[in-house]
């Protein structure tokens, strides 16, 4: 799993990769703004509005809950934009370095565009649910949101990959069958989402990633 994330990230000099690694950083930087503006409007809700120490610490406060929030949502956001890039990112990852294999059957855009955005909705929901424990018990918060977060993006990740060369079924199937490890490979993904500037990296290293790991766990699988 950790030479599928070393592959990812050698490979982001590759030519063929220009074009999605581009979009995906003009696109994440647009979507982590839209993140920290939406948090900081929140934070300025949330003050008294009376001028005082009280209003004063609020809005310190907030604009460090404001990073925060960016941070934690940023992974779900991220899928959205990981579901748009894939086709051309896993497209280079296999002429590099599967170039035996047969072309894949891509998704149409629109799907690609459906898919991604389900998947974000599904990681959204879990990262809104461990929010309060990361803001008010951060050290176990942020463990438990870290392997929440691995889960779901490792699953989403996964099956996005894995939908270019199988069914919808046969890869949740495949997913299912080696879940820890793919659960494992996730974690780089989640970890790297909290890392501000490394993190809009994140849509095009996690589908480089995890079209390595697919076909890891593809291959073991037919060799079992």
């Amino acid at each position: 799993m950790i030479r599928a994330w070393f592959c990812a990230l050698g490979q982001l000099g590759d030519p063929r990769l220009r074009r999605p690694v581009v979009l995906g950083l003009l696109a994440a930087a647009l979507v982590f703004a839209a993140l920290v503006g939406f948090g900081i409007w929140l934070a300025g809700l949330a003050a008294t509005g009376g001028g005082g120490w009280l209003d004063r610490l609020v809005s310190a406060l907030g604009g460090v809950a404001a990073m925060i929030v960016a941070v934690l949502l940023f992974g779900p956001a991220s899928l959205a934009v990981a579901g748009l890039l894939l086709e051309d990112v896993a497209a280079a990852v296999e002429a590099r370095h599967y170039p035996f294999l047969a072309p894949a059957t891509p998704a149409s855009w629109w799907s690609q565009v459906v898919a991604g955005l389900r998947v974000a909705l599904r990681v959204l929901v879990i990262s809104v649910l461990a929010l309060p424990l990361v803001l008010l018990v951060p050290g176990m918060g942020s463990v438990l949101w870290l392997a929440m977060s691995a889960y779901a993006l490792s699953r989403e990740y996964f099956e996005l990959a894995a939908l270019r060369r199988m069914d919808a079924a046969a890869a949740r199937a495949l997913r299912r069958r080696h879940r820890f490890r793919v659960w494992l490979a996730g974690l780089p993904a989640a970890a790297l989402m909290l890392v501000p500037v490394a993190n809009l990296f994140a849509p095009v290293l996690g589908a480089a990633a995890f079209t390595h790991v697919f076909h890891g766990v593809a291959r073991d699988a037919r060799r079992s």
